[in-house]
């Protein structure tokens, strides 16, 4: 009789063997897996609407399917370099940071968000198209700008407004929850809406660049930096920034965090502003959004020194070291660009600061969370 009735206790108890309060070992405030009111809105029982069995198969599919396509991506990136280097292949330095981010940046960003709560229907969506998307990018790269390579890019632009209108509906559900007393976004989710919507910008420039158009009478290479400066410093920065305050909260390291995340997140944008609007805005915008990362890469040294896992310890402190260097040079050019000077030219920011924020900040941070994420579901 004893037998039976610990059976039916056992049974009553919710996943992982933790009560409602402590889904995945973490309350509300302390991220990933939290319940309605915390990020995202996910429940208690569930992550994204799925049971225990099916979060385990979705979660398996999703870490395969980032893998082969990022690291697809990352020999298809390689094979441009090479032709690009042999001189087969006509792009340049800034093309090919371009190209880094659909093929290899965007599918770590989507997965790490993804894991944490960024898997609606559109989500999942932009998931599977994000491959062909991205494919259709590089053979509109390879063109000369023109209708047939702006058909091309919007391939890719398809996918950045599949995956920004899921962030424009959870922004608005957020709102719409808070405004009626419902589930609140905090600021982890927002940070993640925001990078998600960072796509759309950056694929609607890169569709202007590769017509050839001239927007607001901006020229080349400024449109296709405005696309590289959505994926990099917009997309795959507030998807490392948000991945870092959810960590630091629960290491209690997130009181400064949570003033630096705001402009982190939202200076992309009025950096972009600057270049129609006013140079003294982009100087001083491009200043105070690299001082911000530069705060990010503090807290992402400290969260990196603090992590369980090796391999998480050794990505997050070359992300922080990479992406401190490259703010300082951003901030060097920035003042340089302001005084008219030659000191660092665009190719020259290209092959160093876009070098350092691509590979050295934004890949080793991603697959950093990424693999301390999954270190989680274990």
């Amino acid at each position: 009789m004893r037998m039976t009735l610990e059976r039916e206790k056992e049974k009553q108890v919710p996943p992982f063997g933790r009560n409602d309060k402590e889904n995945v070992g973490r309350n509300d405030k302390e991220g990933f897996g939290r319940n309605d009111k915390g990020a995202f809105g996910r429940n208690d029982k569930a992550t994204c609407g799925l049971n225990d069995k099916e979060t385990f198969h979705s979660n398996d599919r999703s870490q395969l399917w980032t893998r082969i396509s990022a690291t697809a991506g990352t020999a298809v990136w390689a094979g441009v370099a090479v032709l690009a280097r042999v001189g087969i292949a006509r792009v340049g330095a800034i093309e090919l940071l371009f190209l880094f981010a659909p093929l290899v940046i965007v599918p770590l960003g989507m997965e790490l968000g993804r894991g944490m709560g960024a898997c609606g229907r559109l989500d999942g969506l932009g998931r599977r198209l994000q491959p062909f998307g991205a494919g259709l990018a590089v053979v509109a790269m390879l063109l000369p700008p023109g209708s047939t390579a702006g058909v091309l890019a919007f391939g890719w632009c398809v996918v950045c407004f599949v995956v920004a209108g899921a962030g424009m509906l959870h922004l608005i559900s957020a709102a719409w929850g808070d405004a009626g007393g419902g589930a609140r976004a905090t600021l982890v989710s927002l940070a993640i809406d925001f990078a998600r919507i960072d796509l759309a910008v950056g694929g609607a420039w890169l569709v202007a660049s590769r017509l050839g158009m001239r927007p607001m009478g901006i020229q080349e290479p400024i449109g296709l930096l405005t696309a590289v400066h959505f994926h990099f410093a917009g997309f795959a920065t507030a998807m490392i920034a948000a991945a870092t305050l959810r960590f630091a909260r629960e290491r209690g390291l997130g009181r400064g965090l949570n003033l630096l995340v705001p402009f982190v997140v939202g200076m992309p944008f009025v950096v972009a502003a600057g270049f129609v609007i006013s140079p003294v805005l982009k100087m001083v915008a491009a200043g105070v959004f690299s001082i911000s990362v530069a705060g990010l890469a503090v807290f992402l040294r400290a969260c990196g020194r603090r992590a369980d896992d090796r391999t998480v310890r050794v990505l997050l402190q070359t992300s922080a070291v990479a992406v401190f260097v490259a703010m300082i040079l951003a901030g060097i050019y920035v003042v340089a660009d302001f005084l008219g000077s030659d000191a660092l030219t665009i190719p020259q920011m290209a092959r160093t600061h876009g070098i350092l924020n691509s590979v050295g900040f934004c890949l080793p941070g991603l697959l950093g969370w990424l693999v301390e994420g999954s270190g989680r579901d274990q």
